[in-house]
């Protein structure tokens, strides 16, 4: 079983059966956790800035049942393959079963009472796309150690400790914006998350808007060098700046102006990076500002204007988003488009005039196979709650 499905009587039907199949009972808990998608602010997280995120319609569900031994047996539907450790493991598993192990690992070393199970897992999150699958997965397993467990989780606590993790055990040193934003979703807003100090607040994006996800099909790989030369290049620039001024601790707190002052003294490269993620934090503000006006002018110029910034400043481009970020902006409809994720491919987001998202998914398709030769997946989106118990199971 692969992809999405509309169904979710039928999906969750599907997973019951599979667990069946697979062990010698009938699941006893099932959840749920969904991706995300930032609609501004692209690499400001680590930054300690702002980002404008959107939990999605898209999300991974595990059903399971608890074992009398501390193992953990977890079947993945979309890969047809199965992830299976001891509790008291210290060696880490290769491929998507790391990510369950590091959160049972991160949570048993916090203290909390991590039982043994047997599970099955379904996404209809694209892996590899820029829609936190990795983390939707972490606050999913999460979520269900605190069901089998018996304890609850402060949101809070249990983002942090997802990062940590991915940060620690899969090795990929991410900021929180994915697992923050997989736990703390809101149903039918987005989320202006300050990424200092973890606190968010909602923002409304105009009801005749759609949001839609534009797949470029060419996958990213986040433990890649580029990723870690980003952030270092940050963190050189935010040194900077922090031996200049104790008060400016990260490139959240260097104005335009200071930056201005400034920028000739800095190596090439870092003042790139450094340029960028100072426009971008900014960008945040004034989009959600947008948003909330319904000044479709402003959400066009300022939704190019971090594009571009990412392309040439960031550098984190391939040709595949330029080919779709053509296609999206001519298409009908197209209010503004840009990357999202980390960039180096997979997806990026539109905001698109509700009553021609069709046409403007067609367009879109037809234009982006002619340039690359690549078919793009292309579909419209709803926010989502965060991470939870499904309801058959509560």
């Amino acid at each position: 079983m692969n992809g999405h499905i509309e169904n979710r009587e039928q999906r969750l039907q599907s997973l019951i059966e599979a667990h069946e199949r697979e062990f010698p009972t009938s699941p006893s808990v099932g959840v749920r956790s969904p991706g995300r998608v930032d609609l501004m602010g692209s690499h400001t997280d680590y930054n300690e800035g702002f980002v404008l995120t959107l939990t999605i319609d898209r999300d991974t569900w595990i059903v399971a049942s608890p074992s009398n031994e501390d193992t953990i047996t977890l079947r993945s539907l979309n890969l047809d393959s199965t992830c299976s450790f001891a509790l008291g493991d210290t060696e880490v598993l290769d491929g998507w079963g790391r990510y369950v192990q590091a959160v049972a690992m991160t949570l048993s070393g916090a203290g909390y009472p991590i039982r043994g199970f047997h599970g099955v897992v379904h996404s209809t999150i694209p892996i590899s796309s820029g829609l936190s699958s990795s983390a939707a997965l972490e606050a999913a397993v999460a979520t269900l150690f605190e069901q089998l467990g018996d304890f609850t989780l402060d949101k809070l606590e249990k983002a942090s400790l997802c990062q940590q993790a991915e940060n620690e055990i899969v090795g990929v040193n991410c900021g929180i914006l994915d697992q923050y934003s997989s736990v703390f979703g809101e149903q039918g807003k987005a989320v202006v998350l300050d990424c200092r100090s973890l606190s968010h607040k909602a923002t409304a994006i105009p009801s005749d808007l759609r949001p839609v996800i534009c797949n470029t099909c060419a996958p990213r790989k986040l433990t890649g060098s580029e990723y870690g030369e980003r952030r270092e290049q940050c963190e050189k620039g935010a040194a900077y700046f922090n031996a200049l001024d104790s008060n400016l601790k990260t490139l959240r707190d260097v104005s335009p102006g200071i930056f201005a002052d400034h920028e000739a003294n800095l190596p090439h490269l870092v003042a790139m990076r450094s340029k960028f993620i100072i426009q971008e934090n900014a960008r945040v503000a004034e989009l959600a500002g947008a948003l909330e006006e319904n000044d479709r002018s402003r959400i066009r110029t300022i939704m190019a204007a971090s594009f571009i910034g990412a392309r040439d400043l960031f550098e984190i481009g391939v040709p595949a988003m330029q080919s779709m970020f053509d296609s999206m902006s001519s298409a009908p409809g197209c209010v503004g488009c840009r990357q999202a994720g980390a960039g180096f491919g997979g997806c990026m987001i539109a905001l698109v005039e509700s009553n021609k998202t069709s046409d403007f998914i067609d367009q879109v398709k037809d234009t982006y196979e002619r340039e690359t030769g690549i078919h793009a997946d292309v579909y419209p989106i709803r926010s989502s709650a965060g991470s939870g118990v499904l309801p058959t199971f509560r």
